[in-house]
């Protein structure tokens, strides 16, 4: 896996909603990502209003994704943000599959950019070093992704 990711992408200044919608679970890394990804916005498009839909769980995520972009008023991205910390079992594994699955299935349905980072980590370590850290801050780099998506999705608008 890529340990960098792409420059960030230019300011924007687009009107418009990105919905948040995150896990509560291993809330010490997930309120990170959800801060990161909202401070990462209002930098980069100032002009975009962020809501913030919080979840019980990584499993929870996808229904509420959907029932957003199902909204009468569409947001122009949604971010998916969860830690799923591997156990023994591979129920954390089936849960990840699913999740995946579930939210390329609704962006591609709706046509909206949903940016999947419910991550899924072997140890608290990496969950630290992804949501707390500076070099791989899945926070800011799902916001500059969908910074740049909503560029390549207003391409498409009629």
């Amino acid at each position: 896996m890529a340990k960098s990711a792409p420059d960030s992408p230019a300011p924007i200044s687009h009107a418009g909603r990105v919905s948040i919608v995150a896990s509560r679970y291993n809330s010490e890394y997930t309120d990170a990502l959800v801060s990161s990804a909202s401070e990462t916005i209002a930098q980069l498009a100032p002009d975009l209003e962020v809501d913030v839909t919080r979840v019980p769980g990584a499993f929870e995520i996808p229904v509420v994704v959907e029932a957003v972009a199902c909204d009468e008023e569409q947001p122009l991205a949604i971010i998916a943000l969860g830690v799923i910390i591997r156990g023994s079992t591979a129920h954390a594994d089936l849960i990840a599959q699913s999740i995946t699955k579930t939210l390329q299935e609704t962006s591609v349905s709706h046509l909206i950019p949903v940016i999947h980072e419910v991550l899924l980590v072997d140890t608290a370590e990496q969950a630290q070093a992804r949501a707390l850290g500076d070099e791989l801050n899945r926070g800011r780099e799902a916001a500059e992704a969908a910074i740049a998506m909503i560029e390549v999705m207003g391409k498409f608008a009629g």
